[in-house]
């Protein structure tokens, strides 16, 4: 499914919809990279790559220069830069959070 935008009314932001229709279209690796990003204390072994094979099923993901992505989920769009190692920090870890419960992504609603 592709992502969609409604037209606005007089000078509103467009509404954007995520990719996908429904949190259980998520196969199971992205479930699984979703319960890693919602484990308390924040994981410390939440690889990259992982998170980026998530994000480009749910978001619009463009790459940037110098490893930097721009992705857009629902209404917001986040700047990641590519970790330096193979997983992300602990900053990475909350704005991840906050983007995915924005759109009704939790471990609750991941699972089938």
């Amino acid at each position: 499914m592709s992502e969609s935008s409604e037209m606005p009314e007089s000078g509103a932001t467009p509404k954007i919809t995520p990719r996908i229709s429904k949190i259980t279209e998520l196969d199971a690796h992205h479930q699984a990279t979703v319960e890693k990003i919602f484990t308390h204390p924040a994981g410390h072994n939440i690889q990259w790559h992982d998170v980026l094979s998530l994000l480009q099923s749910i978001a619009t993901v463009t790459e940037e220069a110098h490893g930097r992505y721009t992705v857009t989920l629902g209404s917001e769009t986040e700047t990641f830069d590519s970790p330096r190692r193979h997983d992300i920090d602990e900053q990475q870890v909350v704005d991840l959070r906050r983007m995915l419960r924005a759109v009704g992504i939790s471990p609750t609603s991941a699972g089938s």
